[in-house]
């Protein structure tokens, strides 16, 4: 047993010197440790927080989605592109004031960096819940007695926008250009939309002078837009469908009737038109969101304030013609309305 002790004694202290040996070594900073930044590298640079707007609009229909549509990409083309720059928060209230309100509760509670309000109804909603956060509204017929602003050349507040104002009465004289002797014309419209209500006001302030009488109908829900139509039968000679969002998003039960009965359409924007009624004179809803956006822009950017900001209207403003739709109603339209159409629609 001692010679196998004296045999191993050599073997342990040959074990520990070799072990001290490689602790003592200098570590390779080449390939065991990470370099050392330089002491004046610069730092990386922080990812740029992106802004969120609040896309409140009130129902879906095809002016409405222009409007959207419009100002997104006009605001891609200023600077603010969709998850890169900003965040857009679309939400929709489906036609319910009640929904507008809770929407625009959880932008105020998200702190958005800017609401667009899309409609009169969402663009009371907002006003009404936020006075801090900038608001643009759009597609919005008359916002002084939407009582969103003081006035239109000086807001005041937190808020401004576009208005989509229709000429109405360009738009009526469109009837008696189709039909000489158009004697009257129903309108349907939503009862709880000022916007509506001011557009038939309107539209009985230029009926005399137009030479037509106005019969109205007012509706609460889309399911009441068809039965108001069909009690306008023998009645009227042709529809006039306003920029209300109720009736437009169910355009689609005034036109059935017309087609059915051979009573013309008129309407008050171009998407309706699109959908299947015979003509307007109007705006463009794409190029109006795209008006918005600018008006954003420059708010966003610190280059103005909401209240300072006057509402701005589209400028241009074009007629727009559906051939088949008049084909449908039993319609022949006069030449000299195609050849000073800015478009015209073959099916």
């Amino acid at each position: 047993m001692k010679m196998v002790g004296r045999f191993f004694i050599p073997l342990l202290l040959l074990s520990v010197t070799a072990c001290g040996q490689q602790s003592s070594a200098p570590a390779n900073t080449n390939s065991q440790q990470p370099e050392t930044p330089a002491a004046n590298a610069p730092a990386p640079a922080p990812e740029e927080k992106k802004l969120t707007i609040g896309i409140a609009q009130f129902v879906e229909h095809p002016a409405l989605d222009a409007a959207r549509e419009g100002f997104i990409a006009q605001m891609a083309k200023n600077g603010y592109e969709q998850d890169k720059q900003v965040v857009f928060d679309h939400k929709s209230a489906q036609a319910s004031m009640d929904t507008a309100i809770s929407i625009a509760q959880k932008f105020e509670t998200d702190k958005v960096d800017l609401i667009l309000a899309i409609a009169t109804p969402t663009a009371q909603a907002a006003v009404q819940t936020s006075k801090e956060i900038p608001i643009v509204f759009t597609a919005v017929t008359d916002p002084v007695e939407a009582g969103l602003v003081k006035a239109m050349e000086k807001p005041e507040g937190n808020v401004t926008g576009t208005s989509d104002m229709n000429p109405v009465e360009e738009q009526l004289k469109l009837i008696k250009e189709i039909n000489p002797n158009a004697a009257s014309v129903g309108i349907i419209y939503s009862s709880g939309e000022v916007n509506s209500k001011v557009q038939v006001d309107a539209a009985k302030a230029v009926a005399d002078k137009v030479g037509l009488t106005i019969r109205e109908a007012a509706v609460s829900s889309a399911t009441e837009v068809k039965q108001a139509a069909e009690s306008m039968i023998g009645k009227v000679d042709a529809f006039y469908v306003p920029t209300d969002n109720l009736v437009v998003s169910s355009i689609a039960a005034v036109l059935s009737v017309g087609e059915d009965q051979k009573i013309p359409v008129i309407a008050g924007e171009e998407n309706s038109v699109k959908s299947g009624a015979i003509a307007t004179y109007g705006i463009d809803y794409t190029k109006l969101g795209a008006q918005t956006a600018d008006m954003a822009t420059k708010i966003l950017k610190g280059e103005a304030k909401p209240g300072d900001m006057p509402v701005e209207m589209q400028a241009e403003m074009k007629l727009v013609i559906n051939k088949k739709a008049a084909e449908k109603m039993g319609v022949t339209l006069p030449q000299s309305m195609l050849d000073r159409a800015g478009e015209v629609f073959e099916q």
